[in-house]
């Protein structure tokens, strides 16, 4: 493999989906995991190769220790290397107190979206530290901006579990700075992707939107773009930074 490899979890759709291009676009090869919508993750990569660049999909659910190694034993197999890592793969449910939340609705949160960002990144480490005989590289975790408003009668727990990945993201990236791994994160706003249907509210983005400074909702590409920034070589001065890309909310 004569080009750098990026890994994105949750790249079939939304957000996961818009930096697999983007980065293509960079000049990565891309490998994308997804957990359920294989004809969606199947039609990125394959638009990423129609245009010329290298992709691949691979199925795997991040909260799963065993899927985890089987999803970089995957790409180790395939392209023999990994340069990148985008810890983008999480969940959120419907708006709910915390008083009337589940112990499974909790523990598919803190799950996927944090243990399986420790899980990812633990594999990417151990690739790419020079600690372990690797060559350097950079890892990029999608916090939110939930995480440093909490989400008050919406979803707590998908705020505190973003709280989480910051925290991740400034412990880890002091842990192996001089590793050669650089550790950033983004903390997206509103953003029009299909993420809010999940959650039970298909028109929150366009309803919130006009609250926002900038008086919109962001785009999935407008996330993408910080995205593959902090991964490459322009952002070589930057780690454990938690980027905003919020609009000014």
């Amino acid at each position: 493999m004569d080009c750098p490899v990026v890994l994105i979890t949750g790249g079939s759709r939304g957000i996961g989906a818009a930096t697999a291009w983007a980065a293509a676009r960079a000049g990565y090869a891309v490998a994308l995991s997804f957990q359920h919508d294989f004809t969606a993750a199947h039609l990125v990569a394959q638009t990423i190769e129609a245009a010329g660049g290298r992709a691949m999909a691979l199925q795997s659910d991040v909260a799963q220790e065993d899927s985890v190694l089987a999803l970089f034993a995957a790409v180790d197999a395939a392209w023999g290397r990994l340069d990148a890592l985008v810890n983008n793969a999480g969940v959120v449910d419907v708006a709910c107190r915390v008083d009337a939340m589940s112990v499974a609705r909790l523990r598919r949160m803190f799950d996927t979206n944090v243990l399986g960002s420790f899980l990812c990144a633990r594999e990417a480490v151990r690739r790419m530290s020079t600690r372990h005989g690797g060559l350097g590289g950079s890892i990029v975790n999608v916090s939110s901006a939930a995480a440093r408003l909490g989400s008050p009668g919406q979803y707590v727990d998908y705020a505190a579990s973003k709280g989480a990945i910051d925290t991740f993201t400034l412990g880890l990236s002091k842990e192996v700075a001089a590793e050669g791994i650089r550790v950033n994160a983004v903390r997206p706003g509103i953003i029009d992707t299909d993420i809010h249907a999940s959650g039970g509210e298909p028109d929150r983005a366009e309803r919130l939107g006009a609250q926002v400074p900038l008086q919109r909702p962001g785009s999935a590409d407008e996330v993408a773009q910080a995205i593959v920034w902090l991964l490459g070589p322009q952002s070589s001065y930057c780690t454990g930074a938690l980027l905003d890309v919020s609009g000014g909310r």
